[in-house]
This record gives C-alpha cells, sequence and structure tokens, in this order.
C-alpha cells in the first residue's frame, strides 16, 4: 500500500464514526459554493440592466427594477453563502475535535500493548513528536483544510459547469491555461512533498536528541559538554531548517505562481470579451456583462486552484503525520493469549529451559542456559556486565519470547499462559525505581489501586520507608513526581519495593536493586529486600555479591553461558569465576 492510500485510509477510519457530520459539511458546502457561483450571474446581469437603464434614458423608457432585482438576488446568494460556511465550519470544528482525540486516545492506547522491543528501539523523543507534532499537523488540516478542499473542490466544479452553460466560448478562454497550470503544479509538488516528508523525519530526530540531552543534563553538565551539547543541537537544527526551507518553498511557489496566471487569465478574458464586442458578436451592453461576469468567474475559478495550493504543504505534512501514526497502529500488539492458561500463585517451580535467544537476529545473547528455582527458593543470577542477567528478566516476563528452548511456570510454558495472569504473578524491582504523579500513597499502591490505607503503610513499614513518609508535612498524602527531588535514590527505591511487597506477586525478580546506593542505604534496601524475598520465589540479579551470600543458589553467567551454578560456600571452594569475583570485590570492602 502506498503511503498516501495509508495516510488516506487512516483518516477514513476516524472520520467514519462521524460521517454524518462530514455530510452536513459536504450538502453545506455545496450549497455555499453553488452559491457564490451562482452570485455572478446576477451581478452581470445587474451591470447589464444598467447599462440598458442608461441607454434608455435617452428614450425616456428608462426603468430600474430589474437592476433592482438583479442586484437583491446576488445579495441574497452572496448572504446564503456566508451562512452555509458558517454553520459548516461549526460542524466541522466539532466532529475535528472528536476525532483527533480519539486519534489521541488510540495511540496512547496502542502503547500499552505494543511490544517493548518496540520502546527498546525508538527514541522517547521521537515517540512524543507523534502526540505534538504529527497529531498536531493534522488537527490543524483538518481544522483548517479539510473544509478548503470541499467547499473549493465543490466550487471549482460548479464554477465550470455554469461558465459553459453562460458563455461557451469565454469559458474556454478562463480555462485555457489549466492545462500548464496542472502541470507546472504536479512537478512542484512531487518536490514539495519530498522535502515535507524529510521535515518531519528530521523533527523526530531533533525531538529526541532534545530529549536525550534534556535527561541527561546532569551528566552534560559535571563532563563540561554543553559546548558540544549545543553544537551537536544546531547540527540537527540545521538539518531541520534546510529541510523546512525546501519543503516551504516548494509547497509556498504555488501560490504567487497561480496569482501570477490568474492575473494573465484576467488579461485573456477582459481581451476576448472586448473582441467580442468589436466584432459584433454581442451587443455592448451584453458584453460589458460578460465581461464583468467571467472576470469575476476568473477569480472564482482560481481561488480553488490558489486557495488548495497555499494549503498544500498543511495537507502534505497532515498525510505525513497520518502515515507515520497508521506504522505506529499496524505493529504488533503483545501476544495476549486469550485462550491461555490461567495461574494463581507457584506450586512448584519456575525453569529456564536450554533458552537461548538474541535482540538481534543471528546475534545471541543468551546461548543454551538451563536455571531452575523452586518454591519459596531464591536464585541469585551474578556476572559480569553483558553477561545476560536482565535479559533473563525481560524473557520471564515475556517482554520478549525465547528464540528456543522454553520458560516453564509449574510446568506450562508461559506463552501458552494469559499475559495478565502471568505478570500478576511476576513482580520487579527495577534498578532505576519509577515514580508517578501523584502522592505517596498512590506511588505504593499503584499496581494494587484498591488497597486499603492500612495495607499500604504495612508494606512501607516492611520496606523501611515508613518513619521518612511520617517525617513529611502531608505524610503519605505528599505529592510527588518522578522529578521530585523530595526523595533520594535509595529513598525511591524503597518505595518501590513497598509497591512490590503491595502486589504480594508469587515470584519476584529484584534487578540489582541496591546497585544505585550508598553503603548505608544498602542496607536499609537490604533490609527491606529480607522482607519481599523471605518465603518467596525470587530471581535477584545481583552486582554487589555480598547482598546475595545467603541466597539458597547462585548462578554464575558469563557471555551468555551459565559457568557455575551452587551456593555461596559451593562457589568460593570451586575457587573458579565466582570466586575471582567475590575476592576481587572484598578486596576493597
Amino acid at each position: 500500500m502506498s503511503d498516501t492510500k495509508k495516510a488516506l485510509k487512516y483518516f477514513y477510519k476516524y472520520l467514519k464514526p462521524y460521517w454524518k457530520g462530514v455530510l452536513i459539511v459536504v450538502l453545506l458546502s455545496l450549497v455555499s459554493s453553488g452559491a457564490a457561483v451562482i452570485a455572478p450571474t446576477y451581478l452581470g446581469r445587474a451591470v447589464t440592466d444598467l447599462t440598458t437603464y442608461l441607454g434608455d434614458l435617452k428614450k425616456g423608457t428608462a426603468s430600474l427594477s430589474t437592476f433592482y432585482s438583479a442586484l437583491g438576488s446576488m445579495l441574497f446568494f452572496y448572504c446564503l453563502s456566508m451562512v452555509a460556511i458558517f454553520i459548516a465550519w461549526m460542524v466541522m470544528s466539532k466532529f475535528n475535535a472528536d476525532s483527533t482525540n480519539d486519534m489521541r486516545e488510540n495511540l496512547f492506547s496502542k502503547f500499552q500493548r505494543m511490544l517493548v522491543r518496540y520502546f527498546d528501539t525508538h527514541q522517547d523523543g521521537k515517540l512524543l513528536s507523534l502526540f505534538t507534532s504529527d497529531l498536531d499537523n493534522i488537527f490543524n488540516a483538518m481544522n483548517n483544510a479539510i473544509f478548503e478542499v470541499i467547499s473549493q473542490g465543490i466550487r471549482f466544479i460548479g464554477t465550470i459547469i455554469i461558465m459553459f452553460v453562460v458563455n461557451r466560448q469565454l469559458a474556454l478562454t478562463t480555462i485555457a491555461t489549466t492545462p500548464f497550470i496542472l502541470i507546472i503544479s504536479v512537478v512542484i509538488m512531487k518536490k514539495a512533498r519530498v522535502y515535507l516528508d524529510k521535515q518531519q523525519d528530521e523533527i523526530s530526530d531533533l525531538n529526541g536528541y532534545i530529549t536525550e540531552q534534556i535527561n541527561g543534563e546532569k551528566v552534560i553538565i559535571t563532563n563540561g559538554l554543553r559546548e558540544d551539547s549545543v553544537k551537536d543541537f544546531k547540527k540537527y537544527n540545521n538539518r531541520v531548517r534546510s529541510a523546512m526551507f525546501k519543503g516551504q518553498f516548494y509547497s509556498g511557489i504555488l501560490f504567487p505562481l497561480l496569482n501570477g496566471f490568474n492575473l494573465l487569465n484576467l488579461a485573456i478574458v477582459i481581451a476576448m470579451g472586448a473582441w467580442m464586442i468589436m466584432s459584433h458578436q454581442v451587443t455592448a451592453a451584453v458584453g460589458l456583462g460578460l465581461i464583468v461576469t467571467f472576470v469575476e468567474y476568473s477569480q472564482t475559478y482560481f481561488e480553488p486552484l490558489t486557495q488548495l495550493t497555499s494549503i498544500y504543504s498543511m495537507i502534505q505534512l497532515a498525510l505525513t503525520g497520518a502515515k507515520r501514526l497508521a506504522n505506529v497502529e499496524s505493529q504488533k500488539d503483545e501476544d495476549e493469549v486469550p485462550n491461555g492458561k490461567k495461574i494463581d500463585g507457584l506450586k512448584k517451580s519456575l525453569k529456564l529451559e536450554n533458552v537461548s535467544f538474541g535482540y538481534v537476529k543471528d546475534k545471541e545473547v543468551l546461548h543454551d542456559v538451563s536455571i531452575s528455582v523452586d518454591k519459596g527458593k531464591s536464585v541469585a543470577l551474578v556476572g559480569p556486565t553483558g553477561s545476560g542477567k536482565t535479559t533473563v528478566m525481560n524473557l520471564i516476563n515475556r517482554f520478549y519470547d525465547v528464540n528456543s528452548g522454553k520458560i516453564t511456570f509449574d510446568g506450562t510454558d508461559i506463552r501458552d499462559i494469559q499475559l495478565e495472569s502471568l505478570r500478576n504473578n511476576v513482580g520487579i524491582v527495577l534498578q532505576d525505581s519509577i515514580l508517578f504523579t501523584g502522592t505517596i500513597a498512590d506511588n505504593i499502591r499503584y499496581g494494587k489501586p484498591e488497597a486499603p490505607m492500612e495495607e499500604v503503610v504495612k508494606a512501607a513499614k516492611q520496606a523501611n520507608i515508613h518513619d521518612f513518609i511520617m517525617s513529611l508535612p502531608d505524610r503519605y498524602e505528599t505529592q510527588v513526581s518522578e522529578s521530585d527531588s523530595v526523595f533520594s535514590t535509595g529513598q525511591k527505591q524503597l518505595i518501590s519495593i513497598a509497591r512490590t511487597l503491595l502486589t504480594d506477586p508469587a515470584f519476584l525478580i529484584l534487578d540489582e536493586a541496591t546497585s544505585n546506593v550508598d553503603t548505608v542505604t544498602e542496607e536499609n534496601i537490604q533490609k527491606a529486600m529480607d522482607h519481599v524475598i523471605a518465603g518467596r520465589t525470587s530471581f535477584v540479579i545481583a552486582h554487589r555479591l555480598k547482598t546475595i551470600l545467603n541466597s539458597d543458589k547462585i548462578v554464575v553467567l558469563k557471555q551468555g553461558r551459565v559457568i557455575e551454578q551452587g551456593n555461596h560456600e559451593e562457589l568460593l571452594a570451586q575457587k573458579g569465576f565466582y570466586y575471582k569475583l567475590y575476592t576481587d570485590q572484598t578486596a576493597f570492602d
């Protein structure tokens, strides 16, 4: 499917529910355009009647009744056109607002169903530009361009028809330059479309860079890279400027070009009308009326072309945005497994059986990995950076699916379990904790919104964060956000642990929960983790080995392979890779 067809199909999808409003706008546009096309005929009659009146004055038989009648009819049709446009605009504004609201809601809902892989491979700024730049372009086009396309299209066709009804010779004269206009317009619009598409891509890249730099501002400042950051920004910005200039130049040049053709056409029409009078094809009074009529029709004929070219860039940007949004909507959703098994807690064990996996085709991260953890036991995953520890977490949650092998939950392949059921039974405490806008209580009960306050407080106490919360002026009602400076990194982590405790998952994953904190905070987090792990089946992904000494089993990963397994004492006795890791770390304690 071509990009234009894909974009038009996207518009059709969201305008279809509002077909009644669209139909009303089309009918009112038909009335408005028809009235605007008919009105000039009465203008011509008024001029003819006035000329005849002036001639009849000498005979003493002059009357202005037909002149006033023609003038009144002209005013009526112009007023009718104006009223129809006003009503159509109100109706269109309503369904445009509703349809773009549907687009925004569906896009956000789509994000909640998409594969994690999509978010891992797209910058936040580029995703944000879908909601801002692309949807804004669509709204602007729908609010301004759609009505113009409908009304001007009807006016254009109506003008051609009525011109041939009034006078065929002058009608042919009026449209004589059209083939040249079409050829030039097609060539220019093709150029404009290329650069307008590029403009949106460059804006998306710029938004991605800006978001990245804002998120890393502290790193930029501490490393003295502000000037480098601005320098790189200018590169992105210059690419946007270049694409924007070319896109606007090619789309904008049509407007003055058509205005020039319009003026040329006026001269041709007047010359043809004068020639018809001079050659006695029509009387002077009729000829003057025809000239006035076709001067007006020449304007009316070129106005749709001029207006459409003036908003071409708006239309093309909207089509580009619709294409990009349609591409997002066509992305694969997570496999919900609607007929899959529902699970209620872990009864026996969770196992990785000969699992191999790679984020990129033909580049495996895990190679034939087999790990098992029995109910109520804790297994620690250790190894150097890049060994595949976090990948194991991603696979257990089905953020990604294994390339070969399988992961089983009490013997059932997790691909055969309903996704919601699986994730309700698997809890995660991430390395980088996330707080959401709202109160502290809202953040703790995020995974269990219906939890009573007693459970929230109990979870906070178990996570060793209750005393700090009570020291705040608004306590559990303190308003926070991800960017709020009230909490240190460690305190955010403790709130994240409290959130996990409240959901009470059957299987727990702790992803290097103490890697970003100081030793004092680490002790508090470790105590909280002990509460979480106690009697619960868990994977602990650890960088600091002293935090997992009491684990029932330690699995050592290196370059995506399991190279050692056993408890702390057994692995030390082997004096293998784990022994080296442990002795290297404790040498600095």
